[in-house]
């Protein structure tokens, strides 16, 4: 036997703590738990100068909007994890922290969950864990660097100190890999970008912040009924962006000093090999860029919301594109470490239930999966475009704390 509980909701960061927020609002008695602290990987898996995306008036939480004096500044580490350890306090979250869940398996008719502080029966279980789960680093070349190259995954570094000194090859163009290879090639490191497939944004356009336009334009709350296919949106790259008033990109990158290639093709010892695709690549995300534009342009002429004019087009990409080096010697290179920015995988293999596609993602529709009491909250597109960020998990949060008491309150009828 184990601690009973109405409802168990695993992680608590900002999709726990939203759905917990919800549920005291129906009065329904549960139970958060956390392997670290409130808003864990906020803490521990975010660099120095981390800054959210988000711009501070959007950044809040069901209950706690933004009051700050800087609502167009963007929140470091520091303030975000304040933010979420003021909500937790804000309605007296029910938080057992460091409590690390191994298992939830069906326990007739309720859910067994089995911690490392003991073992809970839940009525209904929330897997709140989040779309960034565990890093993914690509096995193969990892193993084929010799050994004496230092190896770190973004969600380990922290600032250019903690790398050895000489060059840094960082693998991967999102916004985590194009912000950490700008901030070393600022440090005076050499600094080789292997750029896989991504998307750029103006991170301002006709007097506007970029996320100012997508909030008007309603892009957050599109639901993934409207795609063609979900599933191939689910695993699109995620903007690039940075917080603050500048673009990042590529062109950016390299008038910092840095070297993008294509992506990153093999290695064998400390050779290195890269795509013939930078070209290519710059030319995709250059695509996306002129469609966000196309987009306000539209919705200006469409809405008469007052703009202004429009931005000039960024350059063309110089010969950089053209004459990126196809390998590299890495010791000739003084390149003495590789960051992997290779973005994450998620792993339910701890969770007992027949809810999983052959890809290992759950199978839900709002949350709700087949296995009676089994929900998900703060997965990617889950329902929304903004069902994994912390101003759009709250509507995902409000309906499913609806469905569990609904489902609670007809289970003690039938009782």
């Amino acid at each position: 036997m184990g601690t009973r509980v109405e409802t168990l909701i695993v992680g608590a960061g900002q999709a726990g703590l939203t759905l917990s927020h919800h549920l005291t609002a129906h009065g329904r008695p549960h139970l958060l738990l956390d392997r670290g602290r409130v808003g864990e990987r906020w803490r521990s898996e975010r660099w120095d100068s981390f800054k959210l995306l988000t711009p501070n008036w959007q950044t809040g939480l069901p209950g706690l909007d933004y009051r700050g004096d800087d609502p167009d500044g963007f929140m470091d580490r520091a303030e975000v994890v304040d933010l979420f350890e003021r909500y937790a306090r804000s309605f007296d979250a029910p938080v057992h922290t460091g409590v690390a869940v191994h298992r939830i398996r069906p326990a007739g008719g309720a859910w067994c969950v089995i911690s490392d502080h003991g073992s809970f029966i839940a009525d209904n279980v929330v897997v709140a864990t989040g779309h960034h789960a565990l890093p993914r680093i690509p096995m193969e070349p990892a193993v084929r660097l010799p050994a004496d190259i230092v190896q770190l995954h973004t969600s380990h570094y922290r600032n250019p100190q903690q790398l050895p000194d000489g060059g840094v090859l960082v693998v991967g163009a999102g916004p985590s890999g194009q912000q950490i290879a700008e901030e070393l090639a600022l440090a005076g490191r050499r600094v080789v970008l292997a750029a896989g497939r991504h998307r750029t944004l103006p991170r301002r356009y006709r007097g506007r912040d970029a996320h100012w336009w997508m909030h008007r334009m309603s892009a957050f709350d599109r639901t993934i009924d409207s795609l063609a296919d979900p599933q191939a949106v689910r695993s699109t790259p995620a903007f690039v962006l940075a917080g603050g008033r500048h673009d990042m990109d590529l062109r950016r990158l390299v008038a910092r000093g840095v070297t993008p290639t294509g992506r990153l093709a093999g290695v064998q010892g400390a050779t290195v090999w890269f795509g013939d695709d930078l070209a290519a690549t710059v030319a995709a995300a250059d695509r996306h860029r002129q469609e966000f534009r196309n987009s306000v342009d539209d919705f200006v002429a469409r809405s008469g919301v007052p703009a202004a004019a429009p931005d000039d087009e960024p350059p063309p990409p110089g010969a950089w594109v053209r004459q990126a080096p196809r390998r590299l010697q890495l010791d000739d290179a003084g390149i003495h470490s590789v960051l992997w920015a290779t973005g994450y995988r998620r792993d339910f293999s701890w969770i007992d239930a027949d809810v999983f596609d052959a890809t290992g993602e759950p199978l839900q529709r709002r949350g709700v999966t087949t296995a009676d009491g089994l929900f998900f909250l703060g997965l990617r597109w889950m329902y929304r475009r903004g069902s994994d960020t912390i101003h759009g998990v709250g509507a995902d949060a409000e309906h499913l704390a609806g469905v569990i008491a609904r489902r609670t309150v007809a289970a003690a009828v039938r009782a």
